[in-house]
């Protein structure tokens, strides 16, 4: 539609295609020590900036004792007359350095091409290994970055392919941003307000794997959260019960099938349909498919569910604990990896293959149906999975609570979206 209406005001020569770009201009300098020195000096007597030639480069830093801002807002550079005082590379007269640093999107505009061949002292980086890794598969980054680096890089980027020194136009394939770790009160975290957490006290105190799973547990991964140590207590606990569970393996060192045969077959594991393992597939998926869509939090929700149904067994058999104890393992991975060594694995869990879901065994049991009255939810049916769609328009006209907002009309639309809602429109 859009190149229709672009292609029809060109037509009438009422309007033309324009591409605006967002990229503003960028303040590349810095009054202070650290940073990349820029590489130009400036002579009176050639009228202007000269850069330094390329045999020249890098520009190297020079030793200081004091980092300090000066009085006068300049540089820490410029009281260093014996590395500013220089000569001209065009003219050969005195000539004085530029005392400004670059910023820090100098260095994070292009570091992820040079970390493919960091050792290079020849070029840039080897066209073969640019081609090998580039562009990166999956950008991560902070929530604040998202819009300036995430320019900037890409303008490097396509400047770089322009000239040919990198294989790719884009830099990334995918990015993802995730949400910051907020203070008591939802304020940012500094050192100035005194409000950091640290982590290795909260190692000390709770456990890596405690520290790792409740910061995935604690908010959406591209959200805002604000910190809770007590949060650790519960995640805690959920560990201490995973511990406890392999008490009640009945067979805790059996043999069951090797990755490798399983890797063979590509069947997924089987298991009896029960109520439990119904629960253990559901969850297999469930956490599958969380992990590939950044959803930690309720992948852990998922598994804590699990861990409950678990306690409330008896006994369990060592390969519904095995399964159990691989979906965890990206979220604790070390205590997962005692459990499967203690389960009779002599290879490590990271090895091990990820397990794989029955269709059948995965189905819910039971799903809850949302029901709408012209947009509103009014009420909820839960129902057999199983149910057809015309029984459960019909359940949903008959509860109590829909009676009451239908007062004795009749609908004029009775719309079921699977699995999820019915819609009445009166």
């Amino acid at each position: 539609a859009k190149e229709k209406i672009i292609a029809w005001l060109e037509e009438k020569q009422i309007g033309k295609r324009q591409t605006t770009y967002k990229l503003r201009d960028w303040v590349f300098s810095r009054q202070r020590y650290w940073g990349e020195p820029i590489p130009l000096v400036f002579c009176e007597h050639c009228n202007g900036w000269i850069p330094i030639p390329e045999d020249q480069l890098p520009l190297k830093l020079p030793k200081v004792e004091k980092y300090q801002p000066t009085d006068s807002g300049e540089s820490p550079l410029a009281p260093l007359e014996d590395w500013v005082n220089t000569t001209c590379p065009k003219c050969g007269g005195p000539a004085r350095r530029e005392t400004d640093t670059m910023p820090n999107w100098a260095g994070s505009s292009w570091y992820w091409l040079r970390y493919a061949d960091s050792h290079n002292d020849k070029q840039f980086a080897s066209a073969e290994k640019l081609k090998y890794w580039q562009p990166v598969n999956w950008y991560n980054g902070g929530m604040e970055h998202t819009v300036l680096h995430l320019l900037y890089s890409r303008f490097w980027n396509q400047f770089l392919y322009d000239i040919g020194v990198v294989p790719t136009k884009e830099p990334y394939k995918k990015r993802t941003s995730h949400g910051m770790i907020l203070a008591k009160g939802g304020e940012k975290m500094s050192k100035s307000r005194g409000n950091v957490v640290n982590p290795d006290e909260m190692i000390e105190k709770f456990g890596a794997d405690t520290l790792r799973a409740y910061i995935m547990f604690m908010g959406p991964f591209d959200q805002a959260v604000e910190w809770d140590t007590n949060g650790l207590i519960g995640v805690r606990r959920f560990l201490e019960r995973v511990w406890n569970l392999q008490a009640k393996v009945t067979d805790p060192r059996s043999v069951i099938p090797s990755e490798a045969q399983r890797a063979q077959s590509r069947d997924p594991i089987a298991l009896k349909k029960t109520r439990l393992n119904s629960l253990l597939h559901q969850t297999i998926k469930k956490i599958t498919e969380d992990i590939e869509a950044m959803r930690f939090n309720t992948a852990i929700a998922k598994l804590m569910e699990l861990s409950n149904e678990l306690n409330k067994e008896e006994a369990i058999s060592n390969l519904q604990f095995q399964i159990f104890i691989k979906l965890l393992s990206p979220f604790a991975p070390h205590i997962c990896e005692e459990l499967w060594e203690k389960s009779g694995n002599r290879d490590g869990i990271a090895f091990a293959r990820w397990p794989e879901y029955d269709e059948d065994l995965a189905k819910e049991n039971e799903i809850t149906i949302a029901i709408q009255v012209n947009g509103k939810v009014r009420d909820q049916l839960t129902i057999s999975a199983e149910t057809a769609e015309e029984e459960i328009k019909k359940l949903s006209l008959k509860r109590e609570k829909i009676q009451k907002w239908l007062e004795g009309k009749e609908p004029k639309k009775v719309i079921y979206v699977m699995g999820k809602l019915v819609s009445i429109v009166v």
